[in-house]
């Protein structure tokens, strides 16, 4: 009951393989990939959004002291 040996491995992958095709498999992975790509550039999207409000805020404030 313990860890799955490698024959495991392959024989799942073999069933896999042969239920969906390797061109099927091929399409599933380069959707994934696009899909973490674009969560990536989402979070990198959202950091630089957080990035430019705080400098904008900075300098409303700078301006508003040297207004006063």
């Amino acid at each position: 009951m313990g860890s799955f040996s490698i024959w495991h491995w392959l024989i799942v992958l073999v069933i896999v393989m042969l239920v969906f095709g390797t061109k099927k498999l091929g399409n599933m992975g380069s959707d994934l990939g696009k899909a973490v790509k674009g969560f990536k550039d989402g979070v990198k999207g959202a950091e630089e959004e957080k990035k430019d409000a705080a400098a904008i805020d900075v300098q409303a404030k700078e301006k508003d002291k040297s207004g006063s």
